[in-house]
């Protein structure tokens, strides 16, 4: 049974790591950029690589590191950020971080409304978890998941496709598997999983609001 139970919070910790909240719009992108309809992208195909590379830096590897160096620097107990007072400094810097991806977005006409727009509610979505982090521990894997399901979700109304209803069942999926391993690692109580999961799906169906 300690055995069964040792491999069930190994693959916890897996999950929790790579669906990392910084690693969501990375993922979200490639998905958006390789297996979108080309009505909806038409930025060309060889160059794609460009746009998902900058999201990677701007959202994963500048964010990390500056938690990092937190870590280092002792504000920070952990990059798993246990405490709540503890998570707001990298918070504020993640939404810093969105906020320049977002601004890099808007910039360029090329890109087109639809991924500014989706930078966008993503950027709102971590600093509503900054804030909300004054008060209580909101799950920021369960905001990142269920922000990329909100999405893909308002998508898929805006556009019909096999391809964006596929991508749904396996978000649902990977969002379930996520939440429960939030839960077995005992990361966040139910309610600041499930509340968690509420506000990015809010934030990510709020595109309708803006396109």
């Amino acid at each position: 049974m300690s055995a069964r139970i040792s491999v069930n919070l190994a693959l916890a910790r897996l999950l929790s790591v790579l669906f990392h909240p910084l690693l969501g719009p990375t993922y979200l992108f490639a998905c958006l950029l390789y297996l979108l309809p080309e009505s909806l992208v038409t930025f060309p195909m060889d160059s794609r690589w460009v746009i998902l590379t900058a999201v990677f830096f701007l959202t994963f590897v500048i964010p990390a590191l500056g938690t990092y160096f937190m870590v280092r620097a002792g504000v920070v107990q952990s990059m798993q950020m246990p405490i709540r007072s503890q998570r707001r400094f990298p918070l504020l810097f993640a939404s810093l971080c969105y906020a320049t991806a977002t601004y890099f977005f808007g910039q360029d006409e090329v890109f087109g409304d639809l991924f500014y727009f989706i930078m966008l509610v993503i950027t709102l979505s971590v600093l509503a978890t900054y804030v909300i982090s004054f008060f209580w521990k909101i799950s920021a894997h369960s905001v990142g998941m269920g922000g990329a399901l909100g999405i893909l979700v308002f998508l898929y109304k805006l556009l019909p496709d096999i391809t964006l209803f596929n991508l749904i069942v396996i978000f649902i999926l990977l969002t379930g598997s996520v939440l429960s391993a939030r839960l077995a690692l005992q990361a966040h109580s139910p309610a600041q999983v499930y509340a968690g999961l509420a506000t990015g799906f809010a934030f990510g169906a709020s595109l309708l609001f803006f396109i």
